[in-house]
């Protein structure tokens, strides 16, 4: 049988996901990919293969998989109880998934999108150069429980390397650039937009995260007026009630509600992995300083597979501990030394 991942049991929102489809604005399809792109990149550290492989991401809940070869996997994104035939694994790191076991992982503890990486990723078919679910657009569709993904062939080896990672999973405050109709807000707006204590609205999806708040709505100058026009993700959208609506990955292409500012690309994993009620701040930085921190995430990214580290694990977890070779190189003690 071919190399490939048994869904046993899955959550509803679980989708196979890579870097997305840059380029086709203008044919009406938005980039769409993995919701926490850092997410992906640390998994491709972890199995040392390109980070453009694809993986599937799980929308807060936990499922059941299998391997039908022995197959090398790693956990990155939001953290999720994991075993593998019945022993916890830890997260951040890749593992050894043999043939029958069976993978488990529960509902994320935080944050909300999960990524199960495969040595040699999912090997689904390609449509416009990626092999990501775009929900929106209905590109593809969600796995299913008693689905069956095809794997591509792993030329790697190495298991049982973690990575030290950043918490995405907690909040934060989140760094914006003025965008195009920023001017048509008056200082005072944009002073509040700043000042105030956000937290995310449960109702949002891969297109955006709605925005709540207590206070004044924000409104812009002849915001009625404004013809719809491209947008991005990143882009916060004000809506006809007076609420930020920070666009995401499957976000439409165009829109005529103003926007009052971006989410530089570094921090839109933040805002997509905020749960219900966590807390979240907007602070307008310039368009150099924005620059400097994405060239530097960029490189943060790029250095990700020399920052990995032998895991090391608790031998009360090690199931067949008496199997290794616990004591190396023991002499007797009556060798002649030099």
């Amino acid at each position: 049988m071919s190399r490939a991942l048994i869904i046993h049991r899955c959550g509803p929102g679980t989708t196979v996901q890579d870097m997305g489809r840059p380029g086709h604005l203008e044919q009406g399809l938005s980039v769409g990919g993995a919701a926490d792109i850092t997410a992906l990149h640390e998994g491709a550290a972890l199995l040392g293969q390109p980070a453009s492989t694809a993986a599937l991401e799980l929308a807060s809940l936990g499922g059941i998989f299998e391997a039908t070869a022995d197959t090398r996997i790693a956990l990155t994104g939001a953290p999720m109880p994991a075993t593998i035939a019945g022993d916890p694994v830890a997260w951040n790191a890749s593992h050894m998934l043999h043939r029958g076991q069976r993978l488990t992982l529960g509902n994320a503890t935080r944050g909300n999108y999960s990524y199960l990486h495969l040595g040699g990723g999912i090997a689904t078919d390609l449509f416009l150069g990626s092999r990501s679910v775009h929900l929106v657009a209905h590109i593809g569709s969600p796995v299913a429980d008693g689905d069956t993904l095809p794997l591509g062939m792993d030329a790697g080896t190495a298991t049982g390397q973690t990575l030290d990672t950043t918490d995405r999973f907690s909040g934060a405050t989140i760094r914006i650039i003025p965008s195009v109709q920023t001017i048509r807000f008056d200082a005072n707006t944009l002073s509040r937009l700043e000042t105030t204590n956000f937290t995310r609205d449960p109702r949002g999806n891969r297109m955006g995260a709605r925005m709540s708040f207590d206070g004044a709505p924000f409104a812009a100058e002849g915001q009625l007026n404004i013809l719809s026009e491209m947008v991005v993700p990143g882009d916060i959208q004000v809506t006809g009630d007076g609420t930020p609506f920070v666009l995401l990955g499957e976000c439409q292409t165009t829109g005529g509600y103003p926007r009052i500012g971006t989410v530089i690309p570094p921090d839109i994993a933040l805002v997509a992995q905020a749960r219900a009620g966590d807390p979240l701040q907007f602070q307008f930085i310039t368009r150099d300083q924005a620059l400097a921190i994405h060239k530097a995430h960029l490189s943060q990214l790029a250095g990700l597979p020399g920052n990995t580290r032998a895991l090391i694990r608790n031998p009360h977890d090690i199931r067949d501990l008496l199997s290794y070779q616990l004591i190396s190189g023991a002499i007797a003690g009556t060798e002649e030394t030099s």
